[in-house]
């Protein structure tokens, strides 16, 4: 619903699904994750600094996901997220995260400190008045 509500807000969209925290692959089929990937080195040679990037999870993780190889629950990741996030966010000039966990909630989680930390402070709740921030901060 979300994607499809903003799809006519977006001259462009392209949206990617990945588990928790983005490594190097992302899918664009969340039902054939484990069949088709696409690299996230491919995302960032395709879609230049002008897009904007919105990341959308809870963040709600094991804080080994972000910061150690081999972290994440799915698959050996070479590289620790936090260098994923780090050559994303360095290559889209625009970049947001988007969290549906109740805002009061976000101390209460290590990983979520982490990941606003990540992105200097740029984690938005997925409420209407945190969709509308997120935009203002988009659009500066």
């Amino acid at each position: 619903e979300l994607f499809s509500a903003a799809r006519t807000e977006f001259k462009h969209l392209e949206y990617f699904y990945f588990h928790n925290f983005p490594y190097e692959r992302v899918w664009k089929n969340n039902r054939r994750r484990h069949e088709v990937v696409i690299s996230t080195f491919e995302v960032l040679r395709t879609y230049g600094p002008d897009y904007k990037l919105i990341l959308v999870g809870d963040a709600t993780m094991s804080p080994y996901e972000i910061n150690h190889p081999g972290g994440s629950v799915e698959h050996w990741n070479a590289e620790p997220g936090d260098v994923w996030l780090e050559r994303l966010t360095g290559h889209y000039r625009r970049s947001a995260w988007l969290n549906p966990q109740a805002q009061r909630s976000w101390g209460h989680s290590q990983s979520i400190g982490m990941v606003r930390q990540l992105m200097e402070g740029r984690m938005f709740p997925l409420t209407l008045a945190g969709l509308d921030e997120m935009t203002r901060e988009l659009s500066r």
